[in-house]
């Protein structure tokens, strides 16, 4: 391999470790949210949900900013074609996104149960709406999205936002948010007790049981989707250009990359055993922070297989399958790269020390009786 070639490999893991890291830190967060009004009965247990991310969910839509800077930096026209192609998706995200701070910080101003009621469906909106969206957007990526290049490299999106919520999209849609929602119901298992923490356990179980099912049937549909083959293209090294090559598309092509490196099966079956090793952790009351690596392995190993799946694809074109976006040829410069790496190497053990040691800090469960002690600071 030479260097560019190295280089484009690392930011395309290094683009999927972002993303991976986006479910597991904020996927909590919206799953938290999604399940405050199901297993909190009374307004003091809500509270208590909702409580057990509020130190920390500000802090985990970073994740967020961040990925969409290294997409910006590093995949210039990833970055150009999805933030434009899906400009009313990504529009009906952050609204729902901004649901989420107004609620945790209005939600308990007011002891009027009408108000807090209010609130708590904000909230849960503000949580289903983007897992429901993160899930539809990479079922589209998995299929291709409707844009070309003209011979200025001018993009073109032919695209709808209700064409984005197609049926195959839909499911990975749903795969998004039960995954999430086990995802939430571990950690709130985690740092909460008695019964919050029993019927968290419970809707995590259960949420388990839909995301294998879900991510199962997700596999034998896209088995028999079509693919993206590249025929012939300028070379791993060569500059960015995204019409220097030839693709097809081909019919059950999209999992093709399982017929010639067999090894990348390992990825998905991380994603099954670990789902299944959260849906029986979820059973034990004594375990709750191995269950919540479990089930955040669960969410790296689903996001991991779509990667693995489309590779060396970033973005295929339905519209036009020469225009689609590969690792080889819609990276930045070497020298961006290369200087983007080092900045990488050297702040992201810094964050991830920090997020490590606030949740140390942080350690411990959330109870209604703290709740009632801090009734003026708590969410």
């Amino acid at each position: 391999m030479n260097e560019y070639e190295i280089f484009r490999v690392i930011w395309w893991a290094l683009l999927g470790v972002l993303l991976i890291g986006l479910a597991v830190m904020d996927g909590f967060d919206l799953g938290a949210a999604m399940l405050a009004p199901v297993i909190g009965k009374t307004d003091s247990e809500r509270r208590v949900v909702l409580n057990t991310v509020g130190p920390v969910w500000e802090g985990n839509q970073v994740w967020l900013i961040v990925g969409g800077g290294v997409m910006f930096a590093a995949w210039p026209m990833l970055y150009a074609v999805a933030f434009s192609g899906f400009y009313f998706a990504i529009l009906l995200l952050l609204l729902a996104l901004i649901l989420r701070p107004v609620g945790f910080k209005y939600r308990s101003k007011i002891s009027d149960p009408v108000w807090r009621h209010f609130w708590d469906g904000a909230l849960f909106v503000g949580g289903l709406v983007p897992a429901l969206v993160y899930g539809v957007a990479f079922g589209n990526v998995l299929q291709g999205v409707p844009f070309t290049f003209d011979e200025l490299l001018r993009m073109t999106y032919t695209g709808t936002l209700w064409g984005l919520f197609n049926p195959f999209a839909l499911l990975c849609g749903l795969v998004s948010v039960a995954m999430l929602l086990m995802h939430g119901a571990a950690y709130v298992a985690c740092k909460t007790e008695g019964v919050i923490r029993a019927r968290a356990q419970t809707a995590g179980f259960w949420s388990g049981v839909v995301t294998i099912m879900l991510f199962a049937l997700g596999g034998v549909w896209a088995s028999h989707l079509d693919g993206y083959v590249v025929q012939n293209f300028a070379g791993t090294g060569a500059p960015s250009d995204m019409m220097a090559k030839l693709v097809t598309r081909v019919p059950g092509a999209l999992m093709a990359n399982y017929a010639t490196a067999p090894w990348i099966a390992v990825v998905p079956a991380v994603a099954f055993l670990d789902a299944v090793a959260t849906i029986l952790l979820l059973r034990d009351t004594k375990r709750p922070g191995v269950t919540f690596i479990t089930s955040g392995l669960t969410v790296a190993g689903i996001i991991g297989t779509a990667g693995v799946s489309l590779f060396p694809f970033l973005l295929p074109s339905s519209l036009n399958p020469s225009a689609s976006l590969l690792v080889w040829d819609s990276s930045s410069g070497l020298l961006t790269l290369q200087i983007m790496l080092v900045a990488t190497v050297i702040f992201l053990p810094i964050i991830i020390a920090y997020t490590s040691w606030v949740y140390w800090v942080l350690r411990g469960p959330v109870t209604v009786a703290g709740i009632e002690r801090d009734n003026h600071t708590a969410y």
